[in-house]
């Protein structure tokens, strides 16, 4: 499959449902957000807690992988616990075609072919660093790096990212 062509596809479709550079749902509509990555262990995980911290309940927020893992890993967790958000009680899941189709937005960090594509969905691709096997130092900026991004995605979608 050539995925420029895919890219395109993307972006003209998605058009149809973004104005002026942001997200376009109808008021009373929550935008669904999907953060996809192979395990669904540590950072999707992440930034399902941010975006859920950050936007409440005013997005519904999904958060799984191609291949999950047994466990969110843990320094993962304890990186969120100095954010003071606590990701602990999450699980690793696999995705669903239903998941993809209510999100109106997806989110891939590192899950390559393996994430769906769907032609009338928003995608990011986030290149972010693995936090798996590293030490509580090392994950800090990626967990940092992960915050900035979803709250940009939150002016994406018309919202105050501190409200």
């Amino acid at each position: 499959m050539n995925l420029d062509f895919v890219g395109v596809l993307v972006d003209l479709f998605g058009a149809v449902r973004r104005g002026q550079g942001r997200l376009t749902v109808s008021p009373s509509d929550r935008p669904g957000v999907l953060f996809l990555c192979v395990h669904n262990a540590g950072r999707s995980q992440m930034a399902a807690g941010f975006l859920r911290h950050l936007a409440g309940d005013r997005v519904e927020v999904f958060s799984a992988g191609s291949n999950p893992g047994t466990e969110t890993n843990p320094v993962a967790v304890a990186a969120m616990a100095e954010e003071g958000i606590d990701i602990s009680a999450e699980h690793p899941r696999l995705w669903t075609d239903e998941m993809a189709r209510t999100a109106d937005v997806i989110v891939s960090m590192g899950c390559g072919d393996a994430c769906p594509v769907y032609p009338t969905k928003r995608y990011e691709d986030w290149e972010l660093d693995d936090p798996a096997g590293r030490s509580i130092e090392a994950v800090r900026p990626i967990r940092d790096d992960i915050k900035g991004r979803v709250e940009a995605l939150l002016v994406i979608l018309g919202m105050n990212p501190a409200s």
